[in-house]
C-alpha cells in the first residue's frame, strides 16, 4: 500500500511509466527523458513528472530514520536536519510596529533611514547623495530615530 494517498490515476500512470521504462531504455540505448515517457504514454510532460514524483510517496520515511555516521555532532534521525528555530521572527513583530511610524516620518527622513538601514550607506555617503552635511544627516537621522523609540514606547 502507499504511505500516503495519492490520486488513483496517479497510481496507475506510475506503473505505466514502470512498464515502459525499461523497454524505452533499451530501445533507445539510454534512460528515457520525460518527453520520451509522455511520447510513448501519450500523457502530458507535466503529467509523466507528477507521475515520477508520485513513487516517493509509496514509502514514506520515518522521522525518526537513522541518517549519517553516529559520530557527525549528535544528528541522530531525519527529524534532527528539519526546521528549527527562525532567528528573524523575533523582530517580526518589532517590523510591524515601525511600519506605520515610519510612515508618519518626514519623506526626507525615511529616505535618510532607508539609505542608512537599507542600503547600508554611511552617514558621509547619504550626505553626498543628498548635498546635506554629515552632520545635519546625524542630526536628522538621530532625531527621526528618537520620534521612533518614543512611538514606539507609548504604545
Amino acid at each position: 500500500g502507499w504511505d500516503v494517498r495519492v490520486p488513483r490515476r496517479l497510481q496507475e500512470l506510475r506503473l505505466e511509466i514502470s512498464k515502459v521504462s525499461g523497454d524505452l531504455a533499451q530501445d533507445l540505448g539510454r534512460s528515457p527523458t520525460v518527453a520520451d515517457l509522455a511520447a510513448k504514454l501519450g500523457a502530458s510532460e507535466e503529467d509523466v513528472i507528477e507521475g515520477l514524483d508520485c513513487g516517493q510517496a509509496y514509502r514514506a520515511l520515518s522521522l525518526d530514520a537513522p541518517v549519517g555516521e553516529a559520530g557527525d555532532g549528535g544528528v541522530t534521525g531525519l527529524g534532527d536536519l528539519l526546521g528549527g528555530d527562525d532567528p528573524d521572527m523575533a523582530n517580526v513583530e518589532n517590523r510591524e510596529a515601525l511600519r506605520p511610524l515610519l510612515a508618519k516620518l518626514p519623506a526626507r527622513e525615511q529616505k535618510i533611514i532607508a539609505m542608512r538601514f537599507h542600503g547600508n550607506l554611511t552617514q558621509s555617503q547619504i550626505a553626498a547623495e543628498l548635498g546635506i552635511s554629515q552632520m545635519h544627516v546625524s542630526r536628522l537621522l538621530a532625531g527621526a530615530l528618537r520620534t521612533l523609540r518614543a512611538s514606539l514606547t507609548q504604545d
